[in-house]
């Protein structure tokens, strides 16, 4: 029995092919973009939805198969965000974005 268990995670997953069309969101990711079409980017190039400077930043993740991970506050929520490439037997396929709420205070331990 295969299980969808991303479908319903609390996180936003958008999921790109190696020439940067979506290919994959989950029912999160479809709320958050959802002024954006929601499902219907899936198909669309990635830089459809993004200006110059974060087009850069694509590129740059691409060409490179580099990881990008920051925060950001929207709507009064934090957010941290993740960007990094996947592989299918070692070749590039595309990138990957998580987006998560996060507390304010969020607690952060050193182990």
């Amino acid at each position: 029995m295969k299980v969808n268990w991303t479908q319903e995670l609390p996180i936003a997953i958008t999921v790109t092919d190696k020439d940067g069309k979506i290919v994959e969101m989950n029912n999160k990711s479809a709320e958050v973009f959802a002024k954006y079409g929601g499902l219907e980017l899936i198909g669309q190039p990635l830089n459809n939805c993004h200006n110059l400077r974060s087009q850069a930043i694509i590129a740059h993740l691409t060409d490179d198969k580099a990881t990008n991970v920051y925060t950001i506050e929207k709507n009064g929520m934090k957010k941290l965000i993740y960007q990094s490439p996947w592989f299918v037997n070692g070749e590039f396929a595309g990138l990957v974005e998580l987006s998560m709420v996060i507390p304010e205070d969020m607690p952060h331990f050193i182990r």
